[in-house]
């Protein structure tokens, strides 16, 4: 049926006299309309913008290595001063993540690359002076992290290949992968290497259960033994967040929600076991990273959804906050080998990620790149407002809504969008394509942080766990409730829509609340949480079971297949799109085709885009156009009229 219903609707346009937009031969599209280049081009103006992040600073020489996409997809690229020109490294058609130089010289950097998203990520070795690309893992498992020795010597990363659920850990010089070898067989899909000690001869090890229950080990390279540093499993259960090794190896820092509803820098003793605190803020400490002299401690609060950076002095306690930045989401922070300079990114509501870096020793503050938003006026997006509103069982929910520019008056039609996860959080960023929808067509999105998500306490984030799922739901209704009590916001038009978990909650809605909405679109969402149980890949199915429940339970079975939308398709009323991507691994397409073979017999109206060449989401730029013309059909055509 590929490009069959979409053929006859390119007829029916061309008949009109229109310039059509025709989908590449990777997309197969079923009951999309036609799409014009007038509307293509409008939506265009908007979608002209690239980010950049740091991913590693080179050890000697002022210079770091950077991502962003010049053509279709994300690649590497090097900077070698603030402003300067970004040199592109690698080309690939698939994405590109991370590069990490090599930690003494310099002269090669690594990085990792799937094949059409389907995150079975291959390490390389990329040798600058011979511009020599050489594959260092198997080529067929997924690999993940890349752990530098601090002498350069080898890394640590965990794999699949043993038997392709459970992540084992190796250890490879990366300048001869035949020195690749098992250093510990672990059982599960959640392990990770996060640092070597300064002598090389340990390890710490991240075994991660749930989003709520995570544990560090310490594994000797020298006997394979490996000794829990974090309270054990019949304890309170805790999340930490990787771990830093002092120089001296006695120490380890990290962050933990142990004994806290938020997360907070920590420090371990390694002898004994002991914790001590060393932030005290009623926010999570969202990213930290050690100096390398294991002085100083950079880190960043997620403060109601905007960041801020701290650098904390170990020796001396003092903590300064850094005041002079702009207001927006921080990540990536990277200390330079000199010890006194920190990168890390910035992403506001009026521009994409850029790159800026601190001299702790000036308190100069510079910024490395612009990234480039093309025509669009920036400085004319929505400022997000933070509003809140009661569930059904008076627990306050909050969320940050968007509003069209002044000239589009009455009430608005109004866009739910819900972030994935469920762990996640939406946090005022750049909205990218998004603002055409705003700005040119008049309306409002919220974006809502339900039961469930992270940055509100650990307590928070288990709300909607296994039987709790539907109270998840209800969020939502209360909602589309609270929207009718709005006088600016039109109840008679709101829209729903949302990736991966957001997705399946978009399902949800317009199964358990069709009333209330006049259409949906659900991005890579899972319609049946039995199914994607089922089908997800091993190594990640107990990290999911945890969240939503065991299916393997009959309880528990029978409890997620009466929730679950692909048996209520009667209760399916409203116009539904649905975006997947074939190589998907986390949801597999097999979710979304299931869904809209159903609504098909049910005589729901239903739009239906697959790319052939992306996973979890669309990663290539001509895929993101598309999809974002589509949508723009979709809301005029279903919401707006």
């Amino acid at each position: 049926m590929k490009h069959l219903i979409f053929s006859a609707l390119v007829a029916l346009g061309a008949l009109s006299g229109q310039a059509i937009i025709q989908p590449g031969l990777n997309l197969i599209c079923e009951g999309i309309p036609a799409i014009s280049q007038e509307l293509a081009n409008s939506v265009d103006s908007y979608s002209q913008f690239r980010s950049s992040n740091i991913t590693s600073w080179h050890p000697t020489k002022r210079v770091c290595l950077m991502n962003t996409r010049f053509g279709d997809t994300t690649q590497v690229h090097l900077l070698s001063m603030p402003g300067g020109a970004r040199k592109q490294l690698t080309f690939f058609r698939d994405a590109v993540a991370g590069g990490s130089f090599e930690p003494t010289k310099g002269d090669f950097f690594l990085y990792s690359k799937d094949s059409g998203g389907d995150e079975f990520h291959q390490l390389y070795r990329y040798d600058l002076d011979s511009l020599q690309i050489t594959l260092l893992t198997d080529g067929k498992s997924r690999n993940t992290g890349c752990a530098w020795q601090k002498s350069g010597k080898e890394i640590a990363y965990g794999s699949t290949r043993r038997n392709g659920n459970d992540v084992d850990i190796y250890v490879m010089d990366p300048r001869d992968p035949k020195t690749n070898h098992l250093v510990a067989q672990l059982d599960g899909g959640g392990w990770s290497a996060s640092s070597w000690s300064d002598d090389g001869k340990q390890l710490i090890l991240d075994e991660t259960i749930s989003i709520n229950e995570t544990y560090l080990w310490l594994l000797d390279l020298q006997n394979g033994q490996k000794k829990l540093l974090t309270p054990g499993k019949q304890a309170e259960k805790a999340c930490y967040e990787g771990g830093r090794f002092s120089p001296d190896g006695k120490t380890i820092y990290t962050t933990t929600d142990r004994d806290s509803e938020f997360v907070r820098l920590t420090a371990i003793d390694v002898a004994t076991g002991k914790h001590t605190t060393l932030t005290h803020i009623n926010w999570d400490v969202d990213g930290y990273t050690l100096s390398d002299d294991g002085k100083h401690i950079a880190y960043t609060t997620n403060e109601d959804g905007t960041d801020v950076l701290h650098v904390l002095d170990i020796g001396s306690g003092a903590d300064k906050k850094i005041e002079q930045l702009p207001i927006g989401v921080i990540g990536g922070l990277e200390w330079h080998h000199n010890n006194h300079e920190l990168g890390f990114n910035v992403n506001t509501t009026k521009s994409p990620t850029n790159i800026y870096s601190l001299d702790i020793n000036t308190g100069s503050i510079e910024k490395w790149t612009d990234s480039e938003t093309g025509t669009m006026k920036t400085w004319e997006f929505a400022e997000p407002e933070l509003v809140k509103w009661k569930s059904f069982d008076s627990k306050n929910i909050s969320g940050f809504l968007y509003k069209p520019p002044a000239k589009f008056t009455g009430k608005r039609p109004v866009v739910i969008n819900i972030h994935g996860g469920p762990e996640g959080q939406f946090r005022p960023a750049f909205l990218g394509r998004i603002n055409y929808y705003i700005n040119e067509l008049g309306v409002v999105y919220i974006f809502p942080n339900i039961r469930g998500s992270s940055g509100y306490g650990k307590s928070f984030l288990k709300l909607d766990n296994g039987y709790l799922r539907t109270n998840s739901y209800k969020d939502i209704k209360a909602l589309l409730d609270w929207i009718a009590t709005r006088p600016d916001l039109d109840a008679d038009r709101v829209m729903v829509t949302g990736g991966s978990y957001g997705g399946h909650m978009t399902l949800a809605i317009a199964t358990f609340y069709a009333d209330q909405i006049r259409c949906a679109e659900d991005i890579v969402g899972p319609s049946n949480l039995v199914t994607f149980l089922t089908n997800t890949q091993g190594y990640r199915r107990d990290l999911r079971r945890v969240e939503y429940g065991d299916e393997r339970d009959p309880k528990m079975r029978a409890f997620l297949e009466k929730i679950a939308p692909t048996n209520n398709i009667d209760k399916i009323k409203k116009p539904l799109f649905v975006v997947q991507g074939k190589n998907d691994p986390r949801v597999p397409a097999s979710e979304s085709l299931q869904m809209v073979s159903a609504l098909k017999k049910n005589g729901t109206p239903v739009w239906f885009l697959m790319a052939e060449d992306e996973g979890h989401g669309f990663a290539k730029k001509n895929n993101q156009d598309y999809l974002s013309y589509a949508t723009a059909v979709f809301i005029k055509q279903f919401l707006l009229n």
